[in-house]
């Protein structure tokens, strides 16, 4: 069978990919734009699609007859027409699992970060800024310890099952938020809304659905009484941008970690560039999911899936 991999420049460049099982002739692109045109030239004798994050349309599969399987590198479908999959008999895979230790490591960079400033003084030391203050030490923003800190945790997954687990050998008190709107299942969850408003640190493990786009917004935000930091890496729609940037400006909120932008990469106009010079901000390249580990047990995952696919075709 035929595969073409549209998007390779997603994983490391130096990363040994091998080809997967079964697959016969295998076509590799750096990228490819999100247009229907170059897919179907791509893509006009493949059997099989990889690829990370290109949107393919209901259109585009419609004029791929001889598409038997999109295999994504990921665990969110969203970027494929689900519906044109199941009508024209495509079958769709993604892959879940491989970011359970890397993710909630990247949390816990993005956390201490922000709560001890270490952006902004890892600055201070290069640019010349602690010569000049002459001092032996700089303190002039304060250093926040997790330990006795609330963690309220809005996902409740395997990942963030995993930095619950991390944020008690950091002696901090865990909440597991139910749904917004719902009474707690059981006794392991708390109402939204209370953890909302009692957490010291708050982050986001949650998919993006109708129902979390812009979960965290200016009504959410008002509801959190303790000033709380809020870390981001599940996706960037789950919050609205200008509302988190205005809660910052007026001290609502202490700062933000982000992993994940509502238009990635980040719009030139997005409000959260206006945060780039505060302390207890950091942003990455939506790449929490990476470690080497996590890329290389990604696609171990997937070739299996692929090989297990053509032998039962």
């Amino acid at each position: 069978m035929k595969a073409v991999f549209l998007d390779r420049g997603t994983f490391s460049q130096d990363l040994d990919l091998p080809v997967p099982a079964g697959i016969t002739d295998y076509v590799t692109y750096e990228d490819t734009e999100h247009s229907d045109e170059i897919i179907i030239e791509r893509c006009s004798d493949a059997d099989i699609i990889i690829t990370n994050k290109v949107k393919i349309s209901a259109a585009a599969i419609a004029k791929l007859p001889k598409l038997k399987l999109i295999q994504l590198t990921a665990t969110g479908m969203n970027n494929v027409d689900q519906d044109a999959c199941k009508t024209h008999n495509v079958t769709l895979l993604n892959v879940a699992g491989y970011a359970v230790k890397s993710v909630p490591e990247h949390t816990f960079m993005l956390m201490l970060n922000a709560m001890r400033a270490g952006v902004y003084y890892h600055n201070k030391v290069i640019d010349g800024s602690w010569q000049d203050n002459g001092n032996w030490c700089l303190l002039d923003v304060p250093l926040i310890d997790l330990e006795d800190k609330t963690l309220g945790i809005i996902g409740v997954g395997t990942i963030g099952k995993r930095v619950t687990d991390i944020a008690r050998a950091f002696g901090m008190t865990v909440l597991w938020a139910e749904h917004q709107g719902r009474e707690p299942r059981n006794g392991d969850y708390t109402a939204f809304d209370e953890v909302l408003a009692s957490s010291d640190v708050i982050s986001l493990h949650c998919p993006l659905t109708e129902q979390t786009e812009h979960l965290i917004d200016k009504e959410t935000l008002a509801k959190m009484h303790k000033q709380p930091l809020i870390i981001n890496v599940a996706r960037g729609g789950i919050v609205d941008s200008q509302a988190l940037t205005d809660a910052i400006n007026s001290e609502q909120i202490i700062g933000y970690g982000s992993d994940v932008f509502e238009q990635e990469p980040i719009a030139a106009d997005d409000p959260l560039h206006s945060l780039s010079k505060h302390p207890r901000v950091i942003f990455s390249p939506h790449n929490a999911w990476g470690s080497e580990s996590a890329q290389i047990t990604l696609w171990n995952i997937l070739s299996k899936q692929v090989a297990e696919f053509i032998e039962n075709s």
